[in-house]
């Protein structure tokens, strides 16, 4: 079965979105990953409760791990809650994760995650991104062309 283009990824309830690495990469390829999940950490995920901002993935032994990512523990919880910031496996095809350590290993890229979000299925789901740094003065052309939008679409609503 033909996994979905990027773009229609079909994304119910985004939990955690990771807006500072389209400012900080540039965006490659983005993949769907699957997320291997407590209970517990399931419960916080439906509770809006995640943050990716720091976090990222690598490829480990032939598997992804996403690494620093935050779920805080579930605070109707027992002693059986989860760790807040363990390292979780990604479900990927072989292919996929066969991809990712070539462009990682080859071509200097990361892993880095978008998004956090629960698909039609209510399955939670990681859009994961191969990405390359930005360098200072592409930062600042990113601010630029930001600003001028802004500019742009306040002038086009001024004059009528």
């Amino acid at each position: 079965m033909a996994r979905p283009k990027p773009e229609t990824f079909d994304k119910q309830k985004t939990v955690a979105e990771n807006r500072r690495a389209r400012f900080d990469y540039f965006i490659d390829d983005k993949f769907e990953a699957g997320l291997m999940l407590t209970g517990t950490e399931v419960k916080a995920l439906r509770a809006g409760e995640a943050t990716i901002a720091e976090s990222y993935a690598e490829v480990r032994g032939g598997e992804v791990w996403l690494v620093n990512s935050n779920i805080p523990e579930f605070s109707h919880g027992n002693r059986n809650n989860h760790e807040p910031r363990r390292p979780r496996k990604l479900l990927l095809n072989a292919r996929e994760i066969a991809k990712m350590t070539g462009a990682v290993e080859r071509k200097g890229m990361t892993l880095v995650p978008l998004s956090i979000y629960f698909n039609g299925k209510g399955r939670a789901k990681v859009e994961l991104a191969l990405a390359k740094g930005k360098q200072a003065q592409d930062k600042r052309a990113t601010i630029k062309d930001r600003d001028w939008k802004r500019d742009k679409a306040r002038l086009m609503r001024d004059r009528g």
